[in-house]
């Protein structure tokens, strides 16, 4: 297994059902000591807090698990210290976060105490204005992710049958012979991340992650859906074994898995759709989209290339949508930003990253 000292996911994902959140999964309550839920308002440093402390703890040696935001993908919204067992967070809309165990478990930190707000009150109108038309953006944003997931699903449902699921599950039971056997190494964790996300910038992926923390890459084909049912048999097999596990739901459908990784056997199992390919090196492709019943397929090919077209378009204006939300958020944070104390804030995490490291 390789050891990386600096991992990528994101914990929040724009879906055709809005903005989905696996924020309270950052952080396990029984073993882990500390979360910080770091509050403040547009511009006012939290990405920049937390990339001070993650920047030297990577210097000093230790992993640092980097938390992408899905609205920016160049801001962090979280940062996880396996070694420490400690996590800092962006507590705020939309993926807002309050205590569960405050004080024992959660503790806040107010970067809002940096800000002068004095001379904020005379933009108040803008501001009001601009943080309304960053809202409606992102609705708009969603409505089409929304339709284009009912004409990607409504297309290859009728592709997907129980002879193709038999066959697919079939395929897996020889994977699950040869990877994991019937080993059992005790009590495995599992956990749920985003390996990728649909941004301003478009499709981000984190693959490099999967390539860090496995030596064996199993790519899966996944245009048709049929992914899924490989994977959760994988997970219960592994999760049986008693193995560590990270869970990367599909953005477009959130309850269902779109990629696998398992540490600790060095492996990862990457799903391409339409949306999105892994194009790094694999140990094995298998083409689950070989497995569909030829008669259903050619049945329904001319609707599934109309949903494929029909889908990047209304991929391509959400993601353009996402551009202009991303724009106003600049102006928000263009207005905010002269009235922080940056020095103030740059002490307080070196402040941390102090504590941290004795």
């Amino acid at each position: 297994m390789k050891i990386p000292n600096a991992t990528r996911f994101f914990l929040g994902a724009n879906t055709p059902s809005g903005f989905y959140s696996l924020y309270d999964t950052l952080v396990d309550y029984q073993t882990d000591q500390t979360l910080y839920i770091i509050k403040g308002g547009a511009g006012c440093g939290k990405s920049s807090f937390m990339r001070k402390i993650a920047e030297g703890l990577i210097e000093a040696g230790l992993d640092v698990e980097q938390i992408h935001c899905s609205a920016d993908p160049d801001s962090l919204d979280a940062i996880y210290i396996p070694a420490l067992k400690i996590a800092y967070a962006d507590g705020t809309a939309p993926h807002i976060l309050e205590p569960t165990y405050p004080g024992v478990m959660e503790e806040y930190i107010n970067l809002d105490e940096f800000v002068d707000t004095a001379p904020l009150k005379e933009k108040k109108a803008e501001v009001i204005t601009l943080t309304d038309t960053y809202r409606k953006l992102y609705q708009r944003a969603y409505h089409c992710l929304e339709a284009a997931g009912k004409v990607g699903f409504e297309a290859s449902a009728p592709v997907i049958g129980d002879m193709v699921i038999a066959a697919v599950k079939k395929r897996t039971r020889g994977i699950i012979a040869r990877e994991i056997g019937k080993q059992k190494n005790g009590t495995g964790k599992t956990r749920h991340r985003f390996l990728t996300a649909l941004t301003h910038k478009g499709c981000i992926d984190c693959f490099d992650t999967a390539e860090a923390l496995a030596d064996r890459v199993y790519h899966l084909d996944n245009t048709l859906g049929f992914a899924h049912y490989m994977l959760e048999d994988l997970v219960k097999a592994a999760e049986q074994a008693g193995l560590d596990l990270t869970l990367c739901p599909d953005p477009m459908n959130p309850d269902q898995l779109a990629h696998v990784l398992i540490p600790s056997l060095g492996l990862a199992f990457l799903s391409s759709n339409n949306q999105i390919q892994y194009e790094g090196t694999h140990f094995r492709h298998i083409r689950l989209d070989a497995m569909a019943d030829p008669a259903r397929l050619k049945l329904q090919k001319p609707r599934l290339r109309f949903a494929k077209k029909v889908s990047a378009l209304l991929l391509d204006e959400a993601i353009h949508i996402l551009a202009e939300a991303k724009a106003v958020h600049d102006e928000l944070e263009r207005i905010y930003n002269p009235h922080v104390d940056w020095d103030g804030i740059y002490d307080l995490a070196e402040d941390h990253l102090g504590r941290l490291l004795s």
